[in-house]
């Protein structure tokens, strides 16, 4: 089996890394077409020894990138195309069927409630999307919670499958030298309380919350936000308004997985922290936390799915909070007065491995490649089988 992956795009963000450490995990050879900005974790994927092309798309209404695509496919003589994303979906999908590949799999990354990978949900997205859809074989949900969205949309149930996102629980083990080490780089106090935020810096995270929050802590509270976007010059404004921007750190974007790039990775920042505070209220999966589980971090949260579909005793200091400054500030300040605690995986984490996904996905891909194209039903929960 030769496999396409199509993206939109490979800048650092979730759905890019899931990919990059996914094709680390899949026995199958694959190459990856992003429509644009090829971003840091192209130069990943090269070092990994993966075929990067870049398409050169110039916007969402560029048309002229189809037949190139649909020509890359074809000249590839693939026998599966993964698309991801919304944008590579509507165009993967077309190009696929056109290059003559019925084997297409789709996976949904970022479907929320009301917005779509930071696009509001209109009825325009959404009839594009369910177009789309019907080109491919499967459409893959990263967790329960996404597959009921989907449903709820429209999309047959048979044609969903379940695959969550998975995690290198042995990358991000806890590490006290890295911890005292990825400090000492930063700046931060040995001795000090760090709160850390993982993401993109984008309106829909509301790590606004978590500044306003810090400006309700004790000195010697830190926030330590990971992620770039458009948004940071607003957060950093608002830091300023709030008295605390000497107290907040931005990191910029960091990789998942060593890419050469200067500064620590995220497994190295997640040491450094002594909670993770998630404000969105909306997610698909909520990886961040996951994999501040997998570091053992205790954490606050306000929409996790990956949580949400497992039982209580799976991630017994993982803790709901409403998406409001005040009540961050509550939780986050208990989470200080109760001391460190002990820096182990929890279960939900060790639930999330990236093998059992990785071959959770060659069964969709079975599936999508059999003459006969059964379905592969919705999974109940989120094990993988």
């Amino acid at each position: 089996m030769k496999a396409l992956h199509i993206i939109t795009g490979l800048g650092v963000g979730g759905a890019e890394q899931q990919l990059r450490l996914l094709l680390r995990h899949l026995p199958v050879p694959c190459d990856v077409v992003t429509l644009t900005d090829p971003g840091p974790v192209a130069d990943g994927l090269a070092a990994d020894g993966v075929r990067v092309v870049h398409l050169g798309m110039t916007g969402n209404r560029d048309l002229t990138a189809l037949p190139r695509l649909t020509r890359l496919v074809r000249r590839g003589r693939y026998d599966l195309v993964h698309t991801h994303l919304y944008r590579a979906c509507l165009y993967g999908r077309i190009a696929a069927r056109l290059a003559g590949v019925r084997a297409v799999v789709a996976t949904e990354h970022s479907l929320g409630d009301s917005q779509m990978e930071g696009r509001p949900l209109t009825a325009g997205v959404r009839g594009l999307y369910l177009l789309g859809e019907r080109l491919g074989r499967s459409t893959v949900a990263v967790s329960p919670t996404v597959a009921e969205r989907l449903s709820r949309w429209g999309v047959p149930g048979p044609r969903i499958t379940v695959v969550p996102n998975g995690i290198d629980l042995a990358r991000f083990a806890f590490d006290p030298v890295a911890r005292r080490r990825t400090r000492d780089r930063l700046g931060l106090p040995a001795d000090a309380f760090v709160v850390g935020g993982i993401g993109r810096l984008a309106p829909g995270k509301r790590f606004d919350v978590l500044i306003h929050a810090l400006a309700r802590l004790p000195a010697d509270c830190r926030l330590l936000l990971v992620g770039g976007g458009a948004q940071e010059s607003a957060l950093r404004r608002a830091a300023r308004e709030a008295g605390v921007a000497d107290r907040v750190l931005f990191t910029g974007e960091r990789p998942y997985v060593p890419d050469g790039s200067p500064g620590p990775d995220l497994p190295a920042l997640t040491s450094a922290m002594d909670v993770l505070a998630a404000p969105s209220p909306e997610e698909a999966f909520g990886l961040a936390v996951v994999e501040a589980l997998a570091a053992g971090l205790p954490v606050r949260y306000t929409s996790c799915p990956a949580l949400q579909d497992l039982p209580p005793k799976a991630a017994p200091d993982a803790v709901r909070v409403p998406c409001r400054a005040d009540a961050y500030a509550r939780a986050l300040a208990e989470v200080r007065a109760a001391g460190p605690g002990p820096r182990t995986a929890a279960e939900a984490a060790r639930h999330y491995c990236i093998t059992r996904s990785a071959a959770r996905l060659m069964d969709v891909y079975a599936a999508a490649l059999a003459p006969t194209s059964p379905h592969v039903p919705i999974q109940q929960g989120a094990t993988p089988s």
